[in-house]
């Protein structure tokens, strides 16, 4: 059974830096692609960034130049640094991993339980 477990969110000052990891594992023969969602309290759940087996990435607007995700293949474990952090960028973040089990099966979408992150003085 695969399981993905996140770590690194917590209470950081406006302009602080954290580093958020999850880690996927159990059975799998591959993982494409990884992705960040947030959600925010009455709020959607929303894509932060995403990034593929081969490294492409993708970032919604408000994160550009702030945030970076990056991947561990060997590890199946997907990373969100996030730099500048801004009192808008408070929410529960999700780690979102499609996952195939073995070599031409199909693909099964797993997240993480979620991590807070509040950004407060």
């Amino acid at each position: 059974q695969v399981q993905l477990v996140e770590s690194g969110g917590g209470l950081v000052q406006p302009g602080g830096s954290l580093r958020l990891s999850c880690a996927a594992s159990g059975s799998i023969f591959s993982i494409d692609p990884m992705a960040w969602y947030r959600q925010a309290p009455g709020n959607q759940r929303d894509l932060v960034a995403h990034i593929t087996a081969g490294g492409s990435t993708e970032y919604t607007d408000s994160v550009k130049g702030r945030f970076t995700i990056s991947r561990d293949n060997a590890k199946n474990t997907v990373y969100l640094q996030m730099n500048s952090l801004r009192p808008e960028d408070t929410a529960v973040y999700y780690c979102y991993a499609n996952i195939r089990y073995f070599s031409g099966g199909r693909t099964y979408q797993h997240w993480g339980q979620g991590t807070q992150v509040t950004v407060s003085s």
